[in-house]
């Protein structure tokens, strides 16, 4: 049996002993204790604290926290009061309770009457801080949370740098894997590298709430990274399995005294000889949260042609914003930065790049254009061409999926790729097995044996599978800047967290720090932020298919002067009929 439901069977079966003991000494009938969730009500009751704690009870992630709470009430009404035992009722309740019923000199006393108590400063304080994690978390949980955008993948529908809140509501609230967590700490412990922020001994099934609708091609998703489920600690930015896939870093791992030739770049050298640390398993709920456009659902089927996507044989939709890689070639004259800022040409230092000049005199640069941009920058005067960059059809890829020379993919030639449905049964042979083995064993969690021509699930010769989960694939706006599903594979549903639905607040960060090998930390965070000029016009929009709203940060401050000022009037008024 898992540890998980064998640690609850054992903490519910003590906790209904002690409650089953004291509920009679309350004046409450013994039998209430073995009815599920009427035992908490009647607990209520006993402790007087109101009926809608019961929400709290059954939330994840709140309820251990209230679970306690209600252990060390519940003492103090048995008038256990003492410093010694509160903490222990309040660690150790499914244990303490038990032990009070057994004493033959236990009584009721009822709760403590607080309201004759003058509270001390700490009481405040923890009063109030237990108050606002257990609030926190539950918004956090079931209705939104607040996000960073970390990479350029979306860019310019979503840019580094923004900071939004991302609606559980509108896919509905998954319920956490792992509810034993450190508050507000995603998968590691604030001030630490590399420590987790939550136990694995406890976890619980894939579970969504009903939301309000289900994911819609073209949607903006955040979603945890699927390829996240194993990580590297010193490369925590990457891939660990394209990490294992690429010889060069095999090598260089288990040589670290090889000599790098000059001229190299010294980090990009310290980087490479970096050994890759200790390697984890993360929970689907603790792996990295990632931000993509929903470019096919459940049941389509994809295929990319010279960079063209399509869905089920039909051009999918394209935002204004989307960018590709293009080659412009100019008279010879050069882009100025004045003219690439006016343009808004970024992306990690690789939106302008000039490469070549030829015998005439022409300057050929790499540019990353979005569509929007295209007709301004083939208007310029000097600009001779625009020719689209894309990898030919049967270049083979080995960092794209399925990363097998039986699918000649890459990322501007790719598919025709089938999404999985829930309770769609397909073929399946050793040849195509490599595009579903990740959803059969990872996702699914099945046992699966490939000997010769024959596959095994769960012991079973088979040449058909059903799918258990519906799968999404998403893509990054910045086409040719975006390591998406075209890398690592499919999304499933148990891995979509919630849909953006407003930036609050977006600064251009600096953008050399993408890509390095650790996150950043707080401090150079702050910095960067306080340094770098803020994007103002970002400020307090909406997320829209095609990119942001206008700002509404105006109209936000005259809806806060006005609350002041409405404020201040009413009680100056007030004040007035008084001194009357």
């Amino acid at each position: 049996m898992d540890t998980s439901y064998l640690a609850l069977i054992i903490f519910s079966i003590t906790t209904i002993v002690g409650l089953w003991k004291l509920f009679p000494l309350a004046g409450e009938e013994s039998w209430k204790a073995f009815v599920p969730l009427y035992n908490f009500l009647v607990w209520l009751k006993i402790i007087k604290k109101p009926w809608w704690w019961i929400f709290l009870i059954i939330t994840p992630g709140v309820n251990f926290l209230m679970f306690g709470i209600m252990c060390l009430l519940m003492a103090k009404a048995f008038n256990k009061r003492s410093m010694q035992e509160k903490t222990i009722a309040f660690l150790f309740g499914y244990i303490y309770l038990p032990y009070i019923a057994s004493q033959k000199d236990t009584a009721y006393v009822g709760p403590e009457d607080i309201s004759k108590l003058k509270p001390s400063i700490a009481r405040e304080w923890t009063e109030a801080i237990v108050f606002a994690v257990i609030a926190a978390t539950v918004i956090r949980t079931f209705f939104f949370e607040a996000f960073t955008i970390p990479t350029s993948s979306l860019e310019k529908s979503m840019m580094v740098g923004d900071y939004l809140f991302v609606s559980k509501v509108s896919f509905g609230a998954k319920i956490p894997n792992t509810p034993l967590s450190f508050p507000f700490a995603h998968h590691t412990l604030p001030f630490t590298e590399n420590t987790k922020s939550y136990v694995e001994w406890f976890k619980l099934p894939y579970f969504r709430l009903p939301g309000l609708g289900h994911v819609q091609n073209n949607d903006i998703v955040v979603f945890n990274y699927p390829d996240g489920d194993t990580v590297a600690l010193n490369y925590q930015d990457r891939s660990y399995y394209q990490i294992c896939r690429d010889n060069n870093y095999k090598s260089l791992y288990n040589l670290p005294n090889v000599q790098i030739k000059s001229g190299y770049d010294r980090e990009l050298q310290k980087e490479i000889l970096t050994p890759i640390g200790k390697v984890v398993y993360r929970p689907a709920d603790k792996r990295e949260n990632y931000v993509k456009r929903c470019v096919a659902i459940a049941g389509d089927t994809l295929k990319i042609l010279n960079e063209k996507l399509f869905i089920n044989n039909q051009p999918a939709y394209q935002a204004p914003t989307m960018q590709y890689h293009y080659y412009v070639k100019t008279d010879g004259t050069e882009f100025s930065n004045k003219l690439i800022e006016d343009l808004d040409i970024t992306d990690e230092g690789s939106g302008c790049v000039p490469i070549s000049r030829d015998s005439t005199g022409g300057l050929m640069y790499v540019m990353n254009l979005p569509f929007n941009k295209l007709d301004q920058v083939r208007n310029l005067s000097f600009v001779k061409s625009i020719v689209p960059m894309y990898d030919s059809a049967g270049k083979y890829e080995a960092s794209i999926f399925p990363h097998s020379p039986n699918y000649k993919w890459n990322n501007d030639n790719f598919g025709p790729l089938y999404i999985p449905k829930k309770g769609v049964t397909i073929k399946i042979d050793t040849t195509n097995i490599v595009l579903y083995n990740r959803i059969i064993v990872n996702y699914e969690l099945n046992k699966m044996e490939i000997k010769g021509d024959k596959i095994f699930i769960n012991g079973k010769e088979t040449n058909t599978y059903t799918f258990k989960l519906d799968y999404y694939f998403m893509m990054g706006d910045n086409r040719h800047n975006s390591a998406d599903c075209r890398a690592w594979g499919f999304v499933p549903e148990d891995h979509i967290v919630g849909k953006p639905v407003f930036v609050w607040m977006s600064i251009k960060e600096d953008n050399k720090i993408i890509g390095t090998r650790h996150p950043s930390g707080f401090f150079k965070k702050l910095k960067t932020s306080l340094s770098d000029p803020v994007r103002r016009a970002r400020f307090f929009t909406f997320v829209t298919k095609d990119g942001l709203s206008k700002s509404y940060l105006t109209h936000f401050l005259v809806i806060i002067i006005g609350i002041i000022g409405f404020s201040y009037y009413r009680s100056k008024r007030k004040n007035n009929i008084v001194k009357k």
